[in-house]
């Protein structure tokens, strides 16, 4: 996954140890994919609607920074 998101974006990937069965994609710090209760089975979501979610988030506006 983390592979695909740096070849299809070309987006730095940072990789994080979870608990077991937690699959989590953020951007920014904000959840925009998990897997939920199936990823303690090992059924994680298909690339291509990782891939969808991540573009949509990316291409959100962002609130300014505060200061």
């Amino acid at each position: 996954m983390a592979a695909a998101l740096r070849r299809e974006l070309g987006e730095e990937v940072e990789k994080r140890a979870g608990a077991y069965g937690e699959f989590k994609v953020l951007v920014d710090e904000e959840v925009v994919v998990e897997a939920g209760a199936l990823g303690f089975l090992g059924v994680l979501p298909a690339v291509g609607s990782v891939l969808e979610r991540v573009r949509e988030r990316l291409a959100a506006p962002r609130a300014p920074l505060a200061g």
